[in-house]
């Protein structure tokens, strides 16, 4: 393995895609894409005024086996979607830098499917239980326009499913490298007819696990869907629903000497079997269980002589989520102040929210107005992760005392207007804006008097509590209200060429578990209300170009924030946020497709981002790069469909620039090239059977490389490693009735 100092993207590398994008020529389907993020109604990618992409269902199973977004939305230009190759944590994911610092889950960005929001109220989602197997399309939306989707959102990533149109039954199997197993069946089918309408269905479920590559890194996933849909001439009602279970040993980071001693091991800690014989050898079976159910209806109807009415969209949904997770701190941390959470962390979830919105013509003008109400509440309890003495546990690894018990609240109320009005013949105008305000609360009903006696309130102790013999009361809540504006600006040079200009103002709160612990110094706990919201300007202008065989997007970008948040410290289970100052982001992407012959297909994604600090803030020197952002990366493909052999050949090659782990930009990950290989068939087996295969090779060269990374981690174990060589055999066979 190469340790010398940390790899550049080659700029001569970056030239040759950037003229390989924009030398010739794609396919004209993707000039008649459609997509309906970030529009008032639905328009053709080449018409709307920012930058979006689409990837289809043909680019999510040629991705692989469909079980991470990391797999297809590689090729998305601005977004990192980094595998963590450890499923006990969810996958990094950020937009324009939005997103980057998040230890855990997805903040930064929107989620949604059909409609029905991934992300919580308070900021925070989760991708785990999308159904890709049942997309027909995920888009994502970067830049201002974003705004409109309320606080939080840096980007938009919006997943909608397989239209039914005939009754037909898949069976999957997936098999690879390290053990991964995975059978999926779906049955879809119009039921029948109902009035003037008719009744659709679609049922799935799969069943998925892997050993992982490295020593306790296994994790099983079992993912259940439902989708009910009914739809005349006027009407159309989707209703989804979702259970998603999921077990996962936990491998934690690395340091970078472990990382460059043995990238595939496992530091002693995570793993498992405690010997009280050797208690110097602490083992904690880090590990983590997820299980959540989902259900949303979104019915949407089209009026007819209505007058301005064009259409009306109600939207509601209700989930639960619950999470425990074995973490490795120290008893000795935990006795130290009986204010420490503990080691185990366990939290029920309820979530829910609706949405109504109406869309009308007033004039020349198309207009959307609309509300929307998001509660979610979490019941979050705390244990230590040992038993008895801290000086010298019995076991490790378990649920153990009681250290935590409090509620967690987060209610946001929305209201938003966005219109679209021409200008001119080749001129359009398009803004919006939304406004609410989110409120985010904890009630601490786990207070103990400094005789160690628990009580419901501090007044039942008497005088007797304090700060650092008892628990006090760790109470709190904010509230934050925003005005998200944003304009844009459309001019259609030519049928096949549009120039596009947006600003807006954005605005990103704290979530519920960036506000749950103060500084260590502090010598406190509990709920942080020092964390301020930050707010960030955006600019964005870009070029669309649409020629026979060619599809060119391209955008340069600015994003000035204040009050940016950012990780304090990462130990002990306790991340702690603050304000960082102001940072900023410059940057330019670049996504091109081209059909030199029918045969052929090239397509590239190019990124250059520029984000530092602005200010001088702890171990931050202004200047410095903003943690787990990458200055450059490139992704390109070539695929080949020669008809004389069944199936597409594809090479995929992606380059990432070096990215740091900290604040100080003291620990920093090298970049790293990679090339993967896959071939794609499909076999009529009679007149109603179908089989497609694929079969990938990735990490082709077997480079060794840092994956990801763990933001300001207070143990210097930074590193996540990326995964080795590996294989996935996929078998999919249809059968249409």
């Amino acid at each position: 393995m190469n340790t010398s100092s940390p790899k550049r993207l080659s700029a001569c590398a970056l030239a040759a895609l950037l003229a390989m994008g924009a030398s010739a020529a794609l396919a004209q389907s993707a000039a008649q894409e459609i997509v309906v993020t970030g529009s008032v109604l639905q328009s053709r990618v080449l018409e709307a005024p920012y930058a979006i992409n689409v990837v289809d269902s043909e680019e999510l199973r040629a991705a692989g086996p469909m079980v991470n977004l990391s797999e297809a939305l590689v090729q998305v230009p601005g977004l990192v979607v980094n595998n963590r190759n450890n499923y006990a944590q969810d996958l990094q994911i950020s937009s324009r830098g939005f997103g980057a610092r998040a230890p855990f889950g997805v903040r930064g960005l929107r989620l949604y499917t059909d409609g029905i929001p991934a992300t919580m109220p308070d900021g925070q989602g989760q991708v785990a239980h999308f159904d890709l197997a049942g997309a027909q399309r995920i888009e994502v939306l970067r830049g201002p326009f974003s705004v409109l989707y309320g606080s939080n959102s840096g980007g938009v990533i919006a997943l909608f499913s397989q239209p039914i149109d005939k009754a037909q039954t898949e069976l999957a199997l997936d098999v690879g490298r390290f053990d991964l197993r995975q059978g999926r069946i779906t049955v879809a089918a119009p039921i029948t007819t109902i009035g003037d309408g008719t009744l659709d269905m679609r049922a799935s479920y799969s069943d998925f696990s892997t050993d992982g590559f490295r020593p306790q890194s296994a994790a099983d996933r079992q993912l259940a869907n439902l989708r009910l849909g009914w739809q005349n001439a006027t009407d159309s009602v989707v209703l989804l629903a979702s259970n998603h279970e999921q077990s996962a040993l936990d491998p934690l980071g690395l340091t970078w000497d472990q990382f460059v001693a043995d990238p595939r091991q496992t530091t002693a800690i995570a793993l498992g079997g405690y010997d009280p014989a050797r208690p110097a050898v602490l083992r904690y079976d880090t590990r983590k269980t997820i299980r959540q159910s989902q259900a949303g209806l979104r019915w949407r109807h089209r009026f007819v002589d209505a007058g301005i009415l064009r259409e009306s969209v109600l939207m509601a949904y209700d989930g639960s989520r619950g999470v425990t997770q074995w973490q490795s701190i120290p008893p000795a941390a935990q006795a130290a102040s009986r204010r420490h959470g503990g080691g185990v962390v366990d939290f029920d979830r309820h979530y829910g929210g609706a949405e109504g919105r109406l869309v009308m013509a007033l004039g020349p003008a198309e207009v959307v107005v609309g509300a929307s109400v998001e509660t979610q509440r979490d019941d979050r309890l705390g244990f230590q992760n040992f038993t008895g003495p801290a000086s010298s546990p019995t076991a490790l690894g378990i649920v153990g005392a009681q250290r935590r018990d409090e509620d967690n609240r987060a209610t946001t109320r929305d209201g938003f207007v966005q219109a679209e009005l021409p200008l001119a013949q080749d001129w359009t105008l398009t803004g919006g804006i939304r406004a609410g305000r989110l409120r985010l609360r904890t009630k601490d009903h786990y207070i103990v008097c400094n005789d160690g006696v628990r009580v419901d309130t501090e007044a039942d102790c008497g005088g007797n509590i304090n700060a650092t013999q008892g628990n006090v009361d760790d109470s709190g809540s904010l509230s934050f209200s925003y005005t998200n504006p944003v304009l844009g600006l459309r001019w259609q040079l030519a049928p096949e060429l549009v120039l596009h200009a947006s600003a807006a103002r954005g605005y990103e709160t704290p979530t519920l578990g960036e506000l749950a612990y103060r500084p260590l110094a502090d010598g406190a706990g509990g709920f942080n209300p020092a964390v301020r919201a930050q707010r960030s300007d955006q600019v964005e202008v870009g070029a669309k170009w649409r020629r026979q065989g060619l599809a060119v997007d391209a955008v340069v970008f600015g994003v000035n924030t204040r009050d940016e948040i950012g990780v304090k410290e990462n130990l002990n289970g306790r991340s702690v946020f603050r304000n960082v100052g102001r940072t900023k982001r410059r940057g330019a992407e670049l996504a091109a497709t081209v059909n030199p012959v029918r045969s052929v297909t090239l397509r590239t994604a190019l990124s250059w981002l520029q984000a530092e600090y602005r200010d001088s803030v702890g171990s931050i020197v202004a200047g410095n790069r903003l943690p787990a952002t990458q200055r450059a990366s490139a992704w390109a493909e070539a695929a080949w469909a020669p008809g004389w052999v069944p199936g597409e050949f594809a090479v995929e090659w992606r380059a990432v620039a070096r990215s740091y782990a900290n604040d100080a930009n003291t620990a920093v990950a090298p970049g790293y090239a990679l090339a993967n290989l896959r071939w794609l068939g499909r076999f009529a087996l009679g007149a109603s059977d179908t089989l497609e295969v694929l079969a990938r090779v990735e990490n082709l060269f077997e480079k060794t490389y840092v994956g990801s990374v763990i933001v300001n981690d207070g143990n210097g174990r930074f590193f996540e490693p990326g995964s080795p060589r590996n294989y996935l055999l996929g078998l999919r066979w249809q059968h249409r009735f």
